[in-house]
């Protein structure tokens, strides 16, 4: 497959990542009575991946993310030549999604766009966690989707069934970490709100870049030691 067909699949499936899970906490998840709350957002976003993975993984792999990209190629499993190009896309996918949802939204009378579904540490935490708080759950959480994407996606693993385990680990994770920084593990998804939010949300950006990229990482150079046939 063309790098240039990989490019606008990665373009397309941050799209549908952040418009479908940022869509369901900014348009759906306010209802009292028939709002979709934490559940319904988590399963949106493990959704999204769920559905993307079994429509482009075998054209670029379904990544959606810089964190895996960065963490599959430390596990020597992605081209660093394409590292770059595979951020750019992830990013401008988000964006175009964030920028689209926020004409939707605004259409809205009196929509108030404050958060916009972006993450946090400390005020901007839905439960008021430390910035330590957010940064070592991002880590760990991040560590977990990574080793769980080269685990389920491995040779031995049973074929067909990775973007199911992959789609479900997202939901978990986001139904762990939504109180502590509404839940990134994904530096696309963050920078992508964060533009269009009406709080600080820009100026803690960083640690939802550095946290997630950390933890895949370490995710990565374990799964090369885990998976080896050596003693």
């Amino acid at each position: 497959m063309s790098l240039s067909k990989k490019l606008v699949a990665e373009f397309i499936g941050t799209f549908w990542l952040v418009f479908g899970g940022c869509g369901s906490a900014v348009l759906a998840a306010g209802y009292p009575e028939l709002g979709i709350g934490f559940v319904g957002v988590s399963l949106a976003f493990g959704l999204t991946v769920l559905t993307m993975a079994y429509s482009i993984g075998h054209i670029s792999g379904c990544h959606l993310n810089p964190a895996v990209s960065i963490g599959l190629y430390s596990a020597g499993k992605f081209e660093k030549s394409e590292l770059a190009p595979y951020i750019l896309a992830q990013v401008w996918g988000g964006m175009v999604a964030a920028f689209v949802l926020y004409l939707i939204a605004t259409g809205k009378a009196g929509f108030e766009v404050g958060g916009f579904a972006t993450n946090g540490y400390g005020e901007l935490s839905p439960g008021g966690y430390s910035m330590m708080s957010a940064l070592l759950i991002e880590v760990v959480l991040t560590f977990m989707f990574l080793f769980i994407i080269l685990a389920s996606t491995s040779d031995k693993a049973p074929a067909g069934f990775a973007p199911i385990a992959i789609g479900l680990t997202l939901t978990l994770i986001h139904l762990i970490s939504i109180p502590v920084t509404n839940t990134s593990v994904n530096p696309a998804r963050s920078t992508a709100v964060a533009f269009f939010a009406e709080t600080s949300a820009m100026n803690q950006l960083w640690l939802f870049w550095v946290a997630p990229i950390a933890g895949a990482v370490l995710a990565g150079l374990f799964w090369k030691w885990f998976s080896s046939e050596k003693e």
